[in-house]
């Protein structure tokens, strides 16, 4: 249906089997009534009637189903207007992003205490049962990996966890120290409760010929708090090192890391997910590129590297990279090394933290210039399996630019992999600091203010259809619709109006579902029904259709079909 699940629904939330195929089904139990002995009696014989009744639908059950035009779809699918993987064509519109909004109450989570010179990476989780909100955040110097709570996302609270000391006292919000660039991840499906709070994070490790090798942490926890790190970390060896040429293949030197680290492996800023599609445990994170005359550590850029239980991770693979349209300022400018914590300068991809939302795969580009602004906004980057991504947002406004003036926020952005997603809005809480790439300087005066803001979008949001000039349409490919009971679109109609028709899949009009029949849509809302004025969804008959959305001075984000 759409609608909340109380806290106390959420408690009797039980699986059962679906009697018409091999899937299973949340269903929510009733209270559990007080029945009276007598009841008790007569629901015994009822149910034995039940169960004679049963016996014989079930008998009839092949006939029934053969007979029936639809079986129960999905129970809700929403297409994202944000690329035209659902789009056919869309002649007279123009897709535009829409920025995210910062909120009033920013920084939600400032700088107060003697451990956080300057804060940056964070992770969030909010527990849909109880609306409970958990946060770790870095502090720096000391690359503290650090807590808060919140019951509203909004008013925070860091606890006194008394776990880790600092200058000999442990009354601290720290959970665990080098836990740089950490990222945490919560884990609802696993087996062992002990890890169902993963991280991932920089660190380093072993130690060969005297020589601690960096690389890819892991630590696991049963409740975001008490910490566990991995004995055999690094669990990825990290890139990271000198400017050289790429050693030869077979030097004994890489063994030992005196030549740093391997080409194109993680390096120092980390956001682990699940990803649902490919079932299987990911991470995005920084890498190192060779530049134009082949030295190593040049600019940052993102690979991906993915693993089934979190410990033995696949060779990581490039997936995004600066390129001619980000900017070059020559080859001497471009090579030479001014930029603030290592490499040259230019644009470049600090990072690409990857979360996946509705069928797409949303990065939240973190993009340094080392250079000319020194600044860090965000671009939103689109994917549909999370190897193949695309940047048709990287002209014009960011999805968060930094703030203007002398805010906390005002030089750069830590974007992260965790946005929180309520019934009608959606979170993005990120780390800021005011220094940017071309300053240098003490990093206690650089950075400061810092702290965690928080930005948010109306749900699903991301970018929307509207006419070039006045009106335009949008043909979506055909789909089967029978399947389902229900239409609305996230739009917003303040200015003008829309109307929603249906072509067969030839592309023929289909008859009480025209422009015409339509129910015309005024006012900006998330979920607009469509209806026509003696038809509905429900009453097609089984096939493929076309959903065609007419636009006149409107702007349309979204499309939701409901289950039967």
């Amino acid at each position: 249906t759409g609608r909340q699940v109380s806290n106390e629904e959420m408690k009797r939330i039980k699986m059962r089997p679906n009697p018409f195929h091999g899937e299973w089904n949340y269903v929510i139990e009733p209270s559990s009534p007080q029945w009276s002995h007598a009841t008790f009696i007569h629901l015994r014989f009822l149910s034995i009637g039940f169960l004679v009744l049963g016996a014989l639908v079930l008998s009839c059950m092949p006939g029934l189903l053969r007979a029936s035009v639809a079986l129960p779809g999905p129970e809700k699918r929403t297409l994202l207007l944000v690329d035209d993987h659902d789009v056919l064509y869309r002649p007279g519109t123009v897709r535009v992003l829409r920025p995210l909004d910062r909120a009033a109450e920013n920084p939600v989570i400032a700088v107060d205490k003697p451990w956080e010179t300057l804060i940056a990476y964070c992770s969030v989780y909010r527990d849909p049962a109880t609306g409970h909100y958990q946060l770790w955040y870095q502090a720096c110097p000391g690359c503290y990996l650090c807590y808060a709570t919140s019951r509203d996302g909004i008013h925070w609270t860091k606890p006194d966890l008394g776990l880790v000391q600092f200058q000999g006292d442990k009354h601290n919000n720290i959970l665990m120290q080098w836990g740089y660039g950490a990222s945490v991840l919560v884990d609802r499906h696993s087996s062992d409760p002990a890890r169902r709070y993963k991280a991932a994070f920089w660190t380093r490790g072993e130690k060969i010929d005297g020589r601690s090798i960096p690389g890819t942490g892991v630590a696991f926890s049963p409740d975001g708090i008490h910490w566990s790190e991995h004995s055999g970390n690094p669990v990825i060896r990290g890139s990271q090192g000198h400017y050289i040429q790429p050693p030869f293949a077979g030097d004994p030197r890489i063994r030992t890391g005196e030549l740093g680290g391997p080409p194109l492996s993680t390096s120092d800023v980390t956001d682990a997910i699940w990803d649902p599609k490919r079932e299987t445990f990911a991470i995005y994170a920084k890498t190192w590129l060779d530049g134009p005359d082949g030295t190593m550590h040049w600019k940052r850029a993102v690979v991906r590297t993915e693993s089934k239980d979190f410990l033995n991770w696949s060779r990581p693979e490039l997936i995004m990279a600066p390129d001619e349209f980000d900017g070059w300022d020559g080859d001497a400018r471009e090579v030479e090394r001014v930029s603030v914590g290592g490499g040259s300068g230019g644009v470049q991809l600090h990072s690409g933290p990857a979360f996946f939302y509705n069928d797409v795969y949303f990065s939240l580009l973190q993009i340094m210039d080392a250079r000319q602004t020194g600044l860090q906004p965000i671009e939103l980057a689109l994917s549909r399996d999370g190897l193949d991504w695309e940047r048709p947002f990287r002209k014009g406004d960011p999805f968060l630019p930094t703030s203007p003036g002398e805010g906390f926020d005002a030089g750069r952005i830590w974007s992260n992999a965790t946005p929180v997603i309520l019934s009608d809005e959606i979170r993005f809480y990120y780390g800021g600091y005011r220094g940017r790439w071309n300053q240098k300087g003490a990093r206690d005066r650089q950075h400061r203010p810092t702290g965690i803001g928080l930005a948010r979008m109306p749900r699903d949001r991301f970018a929307g259809v509207r006419p070039l000039e006045k009106i335009g349409q949008i043909t979506l490919k055909a789909m089967e619709l029978s399947s389902y009971r229900g239409l609305t679109l996230n739009a917003d109609a303040r200015k003008g109006v829309i109307r929603v028709e249906l072509l067969d899949d030839r592309g023929y009009r289909v008859r009480g579902y025209s422009k015409e029949d339509a129910v015309r849509i005024f006012g900006d809302h998330l979920s607009h029904p469509v209806r026509w004025v003696d038809r509905e969804i429900a009453d097609l008959e089984a096939g493929r259709y076309r959903l065609r959305i007419h636009l006149d001075h409107a702007v349309v984000y979204a499309v939701t079909l409901t289950g039967r």
